[in-house]
């Protein structure tokens, strides 16, 4: 029982000084690639990059412990941070208080989600995720993350488009307008070393080289070069004036704001009395405020366009001061400091006695020295309801990723995978990530691979990272300050290279064409509602399904001929002949509402098509269940066939369908003498007797009769 609660007592019964080595090298190895992997990925997550960090303290040990794979390394992942910005974009502008606390609540849902997935056993829930549908989507995925971090490759400030293909032509604009060329510099300095070292030698931990490579460029190269500035030093009337409007939008934003909050607060109030005219009366007054809001909002995001598209140079005045002329616009025998610079405008009012004027790339910044608060996130009802949809797919997929990785490795150690274990280790990492500031978290590919490959031999290499990690959160953040955003773009965009697999819809199509269908479908779905990715997802679940229930409705009702191994095969799909007399029938598919007229049907139409048919015997082996609706069909079938003048017989009933037969007394009806326990005895007990008087010269249930075409 301790072993089942607690199955990290399983690492110690042979443990070593030689595996506790072992372990410690491949959990330090892992926090190397984790530690600038997890900043990035919590970028992609629309956090700032500490976030990353807070979400690799707890969740790698927690998971190695609770788990069952002793290799599979679990931390923030590119699928699941792209996921958790989808969910929560339209809830909070990324980055703020309140779009971190709903991030650090979805993934106490997910780990909720997931461990009663695994107390109650149900890790097969995991299977509506087809592997047409997690292929589509992950390749949709891969290209949306690379994407995604084109603005910060090329230093490029817009604000996000309803569409994420309408933002990427706003980024391109962009880019082509201004390129901060010493960020599209760090970012491709980095993938360099990234690919050629992870080329040319595998073993080096070509993140953290190129991590360390361009942070020392950053800092002594002056790569970050920021300042302040008078709206009085800003040297043109049109740029005052958007500055101007722009805090007028922004103060008229935050006001009909909190009009919205007291007019959702009359509605609450409304309706907990019942008083349907103040219900009424508040929900016009809520609608409205919404209306204005949005309103506010757009004039605010063109106004803020329009000052990001400014481009100043900076002149050192006589009296030590400064001037901004925009660019083009600086007087004769004037020289500027040779930088292009711009102003740096988010969502609040500009400050015009302190504007942030950026001539420079952006950095991670100070990142908080010391560990989060251990606290449990704010449980609110109705964002919990609002939420439940993005943490069940986010639930889903994650779990899907780390079993898939985890069972992946275990073909390789022989080590066996609990699926149920791990949704409980999987579920427990999210719910102690979320007491520890951390978003929703998964199992990693390639962080696995580099546990594995660095001899891990236990979960306690995972326990090491994770010490790693609290090490870096309590003495070493500093080092990170003049880390470059664009070199955590390019860790991402190196990351998700691995994600795109195109032989995966080859291989789809080649089993099934409906797969490959679905599987393309997902893809171009998940690529057109993106940011909205749960729209993809269930575009690919619902197709799935509908296969699913069409293959159920109509299953395949073949006829069987003899062929070269002396085998009974679909008569149809090898191009055999079918007995004029006896009518040989295969139905595959539990026989129940959905498809049990459908039987009727196939059966009707091969009375009505073949006038010398004397027999008909249903080879039942595929039949595995039986409901009320199938008995009842069967009956009728009986009924028609034997009032055609046909004989009818079944072979090979299971026990379970044959319990159904005897309990409805269909058996009865058919007749013991019917029932033959194999096709063969079938066949040679009805061959003679519907074949007399019959003109064919050789059987195709008895003898190889092909069709000559």
């Amino acid at each position: 029982m301790l072993n089942r609660i607690f199955p990290f007592l399983n690492w110690f019964k042979s443990y070593s000084l030689d595996i506790f080595r072992a372990d410690a090298i491949s959990g330090l190895t892992v926090a190397l690639v984790l530690i600038p992997q997890s900043m990035a990925y919590a970028q992609l997550a629309g956090l700032p990059p500490y976030y990353g960090l807070y979400a690799s303290f707890l969740p790698p040990m927690i998971a190695a412990l609770f788990g069952s794979s002793r290799q599979l390394a679990t931390g923030p992942v590119a699928v699941v941070s792209l996921m958790t910005s989808a969910s929560l974009e339209p809830l909070a502008t990324a980055g703020s208080e309140g779009y971190i606390a709903y991030a650090i609540l979805l993934a106490l849902m997910v780990g909720i989600f997931q461990l009663s997935l695994g107390v109650l056993r149900l890790g097969i829930v995991v299977n509506f995720l087809s592997h047409p549908v997690v292929n589509g989507f992950t390749n949709a995925a891969a290209i949306i993350i690379a994407s995604s971090q084109l603005s910060k490759i090329f230093g490029v400030y817009v604000d996000k488009a309803p569409h994420h293909y309408e933002t990427i032509i706003r980024v391109v604009e962009g880019a082509v307008h201004y390129t901060h060329w010493p960020t599209l510099f760090m970012g491709a300095l980095a993938f360099t070393v990234m690919y050629g070292l992870k080329r040319f030698v595998p073993k080096v931990p070509y993140v953290l080289v190129a991590v360390v490579i361009t942070t020392l460029i950053s800092f002594f190269g002056g790569f970050q070069h920021n300042t302040t500035a008078m709206v009085t030093e800003i040297k043109s009337s049109e740029v005052i004036t958007n500055i101007d409007e722009f805090n007028i939008v922004t103060t008229n934003i935050e006001n009909l704001s909190k009009e919205r909050a007291n007019a959702n607060e009359r509605l609450e109030q409304a309706k907990g009395a019942d008083d349907q005219i103040e219900i009424i009366n508040a929900k016009h007054d809520f609608e409205v405020l919404v209306s204005r809001i949005e309103q506010q909002k757009h004039e605010a995001e063109i106004l803020r366009g329009n000052i990001r598209y400014y481009l100043f140079k900076r002149v050192e005045m006589e009296n030590g001061g400064q001037a901004f002329f925009i660019k083009g616009d600086v007087p004769g025998g004037i020289e500027d400091d040779g930088r292009t610079w711009r102003i740096k405008v988010g969502n609040s009012n500009l400050e015009t006695g302190s504007l942030k004027m950026m001539g420079g790339g952006a950095i991670v910044g100070e990142i908080p020295k010391g560990l989060p608060s251990l606290t449990v996130p704010k449980v609110d009802l109705k964002l919990v309801l609002r939420l439940f949809p993005y943490a069940a797919i986010i639930s889903l997929l994650g779990f899907m990723e780390a079993i898939s990785i985890a069972k992946a490795m275990a073909a390789k150690t022989g080590q066996r995978i609990d699926p149920n274990q791990e949704l409980i280790g999987q579920g427990l990492a999210n719910i102690f990530g979320a007491i520890g500031k951390s978003y929703p978290t998964s199992g990693s590919f390639s962080r696995s691979a580099v546990n594995l490959q660095s001899g891990a031999i236990t979960g306690l290499s995972s326990v090491f990272t994770s010490v790693a990690v609290l090490i870096v959160l309590l003495f070493l953040t500093p080092l990170l300050y003049h880390l470059p955003q664009s070199v955590l773009a390019a860790v991402i965009m190196m990351a998700v290279i691995g994600l795109v697999n195109v032989s995966g819809f080859i291989h789809a199509w080649r089993a099934q064409r409906y797969d490959g269908v679905i599987s393309v479908l997902t893809f171009i779905f998940t690529l057109v509602f993106a940011p909205h990715l749960d729209k993809g997802i269930m575009v690919g679940v619902t197709l799935s399904l509908m296969v699913f229930l069409y293959k159920s409705m109509r299953p395949a009702v073949s006829s069987l001929s003899r062929c070269e191994d002396e085998g009974l095969r679909n008569s149809k799909l090898n191009d055999l002949m079918q007995c004029e007399y006896v009518d040989l029938i295969r139905f595959e598919g539990t026989l129940f509402f959905a498809n049990a007229s459908y039987l009727e049907d196939q059966i009707n139409d091969r009375i009505k098509n073949n006038k010398n048919l004397k027999h008909i015997i249903i080879a039942a082996n595929g039949i595995n269940d039986m409901d009320a609706s199938g008995e009842e069909a069967l009956s009728l079938i009986i009924e028609n066939v034997r009032s055609a003048g046909v004989n009818i017989s079944f072979s090979g009933i299971n026990e379970s369908v044959m319990a159904v037969m005897q309990r409805t007394h269909l058996l009865e009806k058919i007749g013991e003498n019917n029932i033959y326990p194999t096709m063969e005895k079938a066949i040679c007990s009805t061959h003679s007797h519907a074949h007399q008087d019959g003109k064919e010269d050789q059987c195709p249930l008895t003898t190889v009769c092909r069709l000559y075409r």
